[in-house]
């Protein structure tokens, strides 16, 4: 199985943060390998479904959509990814540390299957460029992102 997992501190509220995440729409904003993305099912919450084109080896564009499986506001967002040649699950996890500071912990995990299990050492170093991508979220919350 593949895993990987990140941890930041957000200099902003944890209601602020769950928020940006729960809006999948804002991928774009601190995911550099999102091409395309919209809410194709769902009003947010378990079952809210996310159509998801990502940049693939050698630029080809391939399927990334998404199912929404966990949100207990403000502390979890889950995650499957049910489109594409890996899919990952993954979870946002979320704790207020005062009124103006989220810790947040974003994991992947996922068991390649197929021929995809020759790959697993790949698929592990993209999941973690995955997750290290939380210090662009940093940047762009703590910059004003997700506000009104």
């Amino acid at each position: 199985m593949a895993h990987a997992q990140q941890t930041v501190t957000v200099q902003r509220p944890v209601d602020d943060v769950f928020a940006y995440l729960a809006d999948g729409t804002n991928n774009r904003r601190w995911r550099d390998g999102v091409l395309e993305i919209e809410r194709v099912s769902g009003d947010g919450g378990v079952g809210t479904t996310y159509r998801q084109v990502l940049k693939g080896p050698g630029g080809r564009r391939i399927e990334g959509d998404y199912r929404v499986t966990a949100y207990e506001e403000p502390r979890l967002l889950g995650f499957e990814v049910v489109a594409g040649p890996v899919r990952p699950v993954g979870r946002y996890e979320l704790a207020a540390d005062g009124a103006q500071v989220t810790t947040l912990t974003f994991t992947l995990d996922a068991q390649p299957k197929g021929i995809m299990k020759l790959m697993g050492g790949m698929i592990a170093k993209q999941m973690q460029g995955e997750v290290s991508h939380l210090a662009d979220l940093k940047r762009d919350l703590e910059a004003g992102g997700g506000r009104g």
